[in-house]
């Protein structure tokens, strides 16, 4: 049986990942990894983060989900001139800063980034960095709802007929409710980081006190 587990909002936090990595039970043959997005900024770690997941991705191909959070969204925008001061001040700078400068991040990294997915839907879930917008189909989505929705999202009783797995709000626990489960724990806060096995719909946690 295929077994489908997720990540929420890494934000640099390079050792938490790492550790969390670890306690996953994988079978890369037949299970699959989803990453939920923000993997860049405000944690100091970024470069680490990227590397590790662009290895992942390069030798498990397919068994490997990259989906893109705002943060990648607004590192594109950046490069291309636009949002400078608002992406540096949502912790763009620690992304540049882990690089040692714009100009040293690799273009394989960039690339990585401009290739990620905004969804990835499955017969029984949909995997999402942000959320959905209540009463419209899942093909009709906007790319900013996707990415930046929260309250509207999180708080509707809207059922799109999947589990919907999310992360993007960082909450003190997994958010679990009949039709969605957020698992951004807030890692770059001083919370933790998280993971979702699915179908058993079992979560892994690393805190900073296990590092």
């Amino acid at each position: 049986m295929t077994r489908l587990f997720a990540i929420g909002d890494i934000h640099g936090c390079y050792s938490l990942l790492k550790r969390l990595l670890e306690k996953l039970p994988i079978d890369w043959q037949t299970d699959k990894l989803i990453f939920l997005g923000d993997y860049i900024d405000r944690g100091e770690e970024v470069k680490k983060v990227v590397e590790t997941i662009i290895d992942l991705k390069s030798r498990y191909k397919e068994q490997i989900i990259c989906l893109m959070g705002n943060h990648e969204d607004m590192f594109l925008e950046y490069l291309k001139g636009f949002n400078k001061i608002l992406y540096l001040t949502l912790g763009g700078n620690n992304t540049i800063n882990s690089y040692g400068g714009i100009q040293n991040i690799p273009g394989s990294h960039i690339e990585f980034i401009k290739s990620l997915e905004l969804i990835f839907e499955t017969d029984e879930y949909i995997f999402v960095h942000a959320g959905l917008r209540p009463h419209i189909p899942v093909e009709q989505q906007s790319k900013d709802d996707l990415i930046w929705i929260r309250e509207s999202f999180y708080e509707s009783d809207y059922d799109w007929g999947k589990t919907i797995i999310f992360g993007h709000t960082p909450m003190a626990s997994p958010f679990i409710r009949h039709n969605k489960i957020g698992i951004d724990t807030g890692a770059v806060y001083g919370g933790k980081l998280t993971a979702i096995e699915l179908p058993n719909m079992k979560f892994y946690s690393v805190g900073w006190d296990e590092i």
